[in-house]
């Protein structure tokens, strides 16, 4: 199949995943072109049948603003008549969705085919779509998708409720490539011995900073956990909460247990140097950075909001605390690094986990079907069953 793929280049869940899926819809010998405005940094290197397309929006006179949404509607048209694109899959409501429904009616005005897809990540739910100033184009561009995805269960229900759709919404969760986060090997680039030189435990928390993934609590939580046991703290990414995450670090005295390492584009690099990975955030709707960590073999502690409990098994794989109770996460840190038992036990759940239910061969192959079944249709979504 001949798949377009739009989605943003950011260091968030949506660019990672579109990324990754079109990374393993080519392996698998369908032809995948990306559409964004920058290079998504999953896609760094050369791949056989990706083709990248950059997005450029042109600065007019006329316009006060650049005119991004038309820039992207055109560039949809554009590769999709040049490579007889079949389905066009967009990852974000807002706006690809609507873009993408506006290059489907020009491309078949001229007797071209072309199946829009549109995959829910969350906060185009939560927060953009919910947004009075474009919920009406958010449920339209859900609405007019031939097919629409979301990636928890969680995020269909809050999708029914928030729109109102009646119409099916497959959920299809996120998968990682259990081959490239593995657990430590001897072969890892990264040296645990430079990151805790006093053979410290190692916390690890992975985002994109942004407010919803709480990264204050973060280092409130290692701060309590700092003061029961030797550890540090690596902090991967970048984004509007770090200066305050540098500053509350400093002000509760534990700045010097705290690497903030700054974003990596080989994070699997990374993770299995750790013992655990922190996420506390206020939403989720799927937790991909967890499971990701929990496939290089890390017991996972975030808090019970959103997809993270389709994610996590409390208990057996990592714990689940309310929002906000660092108190809770800094107990449940304290109480899997003191037990080597339990933390060896832990990991090794978190690993069969990632193998066994979110592998590209098991959720890939759900994509495609979905895709075999909307193009053979010229009834659109409404005949594709959840």
């Amino acid at each position: 199949m001949r798949i377009g793929i739009a989605c943003y280049p950011t260091y968030g869940g949506s660019g990672v995943v579109a990324s990754e899926l079109g990374l393993e819809l080519a392996r698998r010998g369908h032809e995948v072109h990306v559409i964004s405005y920058a290079m998504p940094f999953r896609l760094q290197g050369y791949h056989e049948r990706v083709y990248y397309h950059e997005l450029e929006v042109t600065a007019y006179p006329l316009f006060k603003h650049p005119p991004f949404t038309l820039s992207a509607a055109c560039k949809m048209i554009e590769i999709a008549q040049l490579y007889r694109l079949e389905v066009m899959h967009v990852h974000y409501a807002v706006p690809w969705a609507v873009c993408a429904n506006l290059a489907r009616e020009v491309v078949q005005a001229q007797d071209g085919q072309l199946k829009v897809i549109t995959t829910l990540h969350g906060t185009d739910i939560t927060l953009v779509g919910n947004e009075p100033a474009f919920f009406e184009m958010t449920r339209f561009g859900i609405q007019r998708s031939d097919a629409v995805t979301a990636v928890s269960s969680y995020l269909e229900a809050a999708t029914r409720t928030t729109f109102g759709i009646d119409a099916p919404i497959h959920v299809i969760h996120n998968c990682v490539d259990s081959q490239r986060f593995q657990p430590r090997s001897p072969g890892n680039p990264c040296k645990r011995l430079n990151l805790a030189p006093a053979g410290e435990k190692l916390m690890i928390h992975v985002s994109n900073f942004r407010p919803v993934k709480n990264v204050p609590d973060v280092v409130k939580t290692f701060a309590l956990v700092r003061k029961e046991l030797k550890c540090r703290l690596l902090m991967v990414g970048d984004g509007p909460e770090l200066p305050a995450a540098r500053s509350l670090a400093e002000e509760l005295g534990v700045a010097a247990d705290v690497l903030f390492l700054g974003p990596q584009q080989a994070v699997e690099d990374i993770l299995p140097c750790a013992d655990l990975f922190i996420l506390p955030s206020a939403y989720e709707s799927f937790g991909l950075s967890a499971l990701e960590a929990m496939s290089c073999g890390l017991p996972v502690i975030a808090t019970k909001i959103g997809g993270l409990s389709e994610v996590i098994t409390s208990g057996v794989d990592g714990w689940l605390c309310p929002v906000g109770d660092c108190r809770c996460m800094a107990q449940r840190a304290c109480a899997v690094l003191t037990d080597d038992e339990h933390h060896e036990a832990m990991g090794r759940a978190a690993r069969k986990k990632a193998v066994e239910h979110f592998s590209p061969d098991r959720i890939v192959p759900q994509y495609e079907e979905l895709y075999r079944t909307v193009i053979s249709t010229d009834k659109g979504w409404k005949l594709v069953r959840a």
